[in-house]
């Protein structure tokens, strides 16, 4: 059985020829190799370890889970789809409703297992009967809708818990990030995230030695007065150990909040999967239901131990278009890496340490950045908003999640924001397109440009024909 860990080196094993891209099954040289994985792990550093931490997980056992998610992946795709999954920033508003209502890491930890196990089931899906499937019960209007209201359910994260432990921290790395992200090229735009983290680590250290303390609210109902950086759990933690494990607990209220995740989850496999096809020149149709089952059984086992969820990571992307270099060798570097990061605590302490005020300036701009992805969905697309029967159900179901509107049914169960907001956006539009008149249910796109690829010809023939009648 080819698992895809044989790789053929690549011209002189140094650099690709110029015009040349190192494919899936080829390597440079193994020094090249490591360098390259290392590189992998360093652009995932930002989002993947902000992720846990504010998910209240941790980051330790999230950085060994995602290297063992990546191998699944690897060993799943037959080497074919270079990836590597790391913590979705996805479900950090899922980890805050369901610690509002009173939920601990194990209730998020179950809840989030549920969405794994969901997303292996759609991913078994897509490979019985095509992604037509998806399509069919989720058009882009209703994924870049739940897409945005997931996002932009994370402000109120911002501005009542990071941004006022010290609004001054926050506003500077809000803006040093901000202007990494854009005036930055190639590399080191991709890790603009990490980039913002160790100047806020910088500002933090030299706010403390010029003003002193600050006093402010760290996570109590009480503001008092404390260091911006605390390194002393990192003197105390020790070099080599494993990290903290739980089992998950399952509760219908939370696995309702998290649910919604999926559509995201499979609206990012879908744009990575295309987005490597295109890049490498390979048709890679046939495992983009393979590569949802494979996110799924990452996250199932990482959640199955008390980890975060991981999935395909769009900083990777980056890393492989600046480098013209697809071989997964660099991906198995990358999750060697992530595995012994996991086995070192003093590593958990650092990342443990990152100020209030720093996440505020960082999550300012990583929460847009989530919402936002759902009008690149309805841009890319080419969603008519100024069509009722997308505005309506788009528009109730955006401002139900940024609002976090509630709906009681019973006194021991509602739904409300995320999980109230996405169903109102599914059913909404589905109710309304049933009953809408003719000339408003024009063919949409399908889940993103290019998309119906993944059909065969006998889907396509069946989707014409339904067009045309």
């Amino acid at each position: 059985m080819d698992l895809g860990v044989r790789w053929k080196l690549h011209g002189d094993g140094r650099t690709p020829a110029p015009g040349a891209v190192v494919r899936p099954d080829e390597r440079l040289s193994w020094p090249r190799t490591l360098g390259l994985g290392a590189q992998h792990v360093v652009a995932m550093f930002g989002a993947s370890f902000v992720a846990p931490v504010l998910m209240g997980l941790d980051p330790n056992l999230a950085i060994m889970m995602s290297g063992v998610s990546t191998v699944i992946f690897l060993l799943a795709t037959r080497g074919r789809v270079p990836s590597y999954l790391g913590c979705s920033l996805s479900f950090v508003g899922v980890a805050a409703v369901i610690r509002a209502q009173g939920g601990t890491s194990a209730t998020v930890t179950g809840a989030v297992f549920v969405v794994g196990a969901a997303l292996f089931l759609v991913g078994l899906a897509v490979q019985k009967f095509g992604a037509r499937i998806i399509h069919a019960v989720m058009p882009p209007v209703v994924t870049g809708a739940v897409v945005m209201l997931i996002g932009f359910n994370l402000a109120p994260v911002t501005a009542s818990t990071y941004w006022p432990q010290d609004q001054w921290t926050a506003l500077l790395v809000m803006l040093f990030t901000g202007l990494a992200v854009v005036c930055l090229r190639g590399f080191w735009s991709r890790i603009a995230i990490f980039l913002g983290l160790l100047f806020g680590y910088g500002i933090s250290w030299a706010f403390d030695r010029i003003f002193g303390r600050i006093h402010s609210v760290t996570g109590g109902a009480e503001a008092v007065d404390h260091w911006r950086l605390n390194l002393s759990g990192v003197g105390k933690a020790e070099w080599i150990g494993l990290p903290s494990f739980h089992a998950p607990s399952f509760q219908w209220s939370a696995i309702l909040v998290a649910l919604p995740v999926v559509i995201a989850l499979i609206a990012e496999n879908a744009g990575h999967v295309k987005a490597v096809g295109e890049m490498t020149g390979a048709n890679l149709d046939d495992k983009l239901g393979t590569a949802i089952s494979a996110d799924g059984v990452g996250s199932m086992l990482s959640t199955a131990v008390g980890g975060p969820p991981n999935t395909t990571y769009s900083e990777n992307i980056g890393v492989m278009a600046a480098t013209r270099v697809y071989s997964t060798a660099a991906y198995w570097a990358a999750a060697g890496f992530a595995l012994l990061f996991g086995v070192c605590p003093k590593f958990g302490a650092i990342v443990a340490a990152i100020p209030g005020g720093v996440l505020g300036g960082i999550t300012v701009i990583l929460y847009g950045m989530i919402g936002l992805l759902g009008a690149q969905i309805w841009m890319n697309a080419g969603v008519d908003l100024r069509n009722p029967l997308n505005l309506v159900p788009a528009a109730a179901g955006i401002i139900i999640g940024i609002g976090n509107v509630s709906l009681k049914f019973t006194d021991n169960f509602s739904l409300s924001g995320i999980a109230l907001g996405t169903l109102v956006v599914i059913t909404g539009y589905h109710a309304l397109r049933a009953m809408a008149p003719a000339h408003l249910k024009t063919q949409e796109p399908l889940l993103d440009e290019g998309t119906s690829s993944y059909d065969d010809a006998a889907g396509d023939t069946a989707d014409g024909q339904s067009a045309k009648s």
